[in-house]
């Protein structure tokens, strides 16, 4: 994936695939300070990627400031992002294009479970 850099922060584009079904998404911040991975839930929505009350649960997102908004957090099974399969994956669900004006974050535990490695001198990111 190609890093672009918008304000200082690294962007990319990532093709989300859930259900049968692919989602490309322009505005995804790259976040290796952020823990968790996190979509905008109206983004998503059209892939059927929706916030599921019974298996998953509230929180609220953490950052270097301390606590934010509240999102959702529960276990997708078969969602891919650019190409790789995560087959049980924590995923978080909550409003970051309003807020933040991203479509999603990549967070930490994407990057150590895709393998993902960060160039940011040629900006790219890509899996070994």
């Amino acid at each position: 994936m190609n890093i672009h850099m918008e304000d200082g922060l690294p962007i990319v584009s990532v093709s989300l695939g859930y259900k049968g079904r692919i989602l490309i998404l322009n505005n995804v911040l790259l976040d290796t300070g952020c823990s968790n991975t996190i979509f905008d839930t109206d983004e998503v929505e059209e892939v059927g990627l929706i916030i599921d009350r019974k298996n998953g649960r509230p929180t609220r997102m953490y950052g270097v400031g301390g606590e934010s908004e509240l999102c959702f957090e529960q276990t997708i099974r078969d969602l891919e992002i650019d190409n790789f399969l995560l087959d049980s994956f924590q995923l978080q669900l909550g409003i970051t294009k309003e807020t933040y004006g991203f479509n999603g974050i990549l967070g930490i535990d994407f990057m150590i479970k895709s393998g993902l490695v960060i160039d940011l001198k040629e900006k790219t990111a890509y899996r070994k």
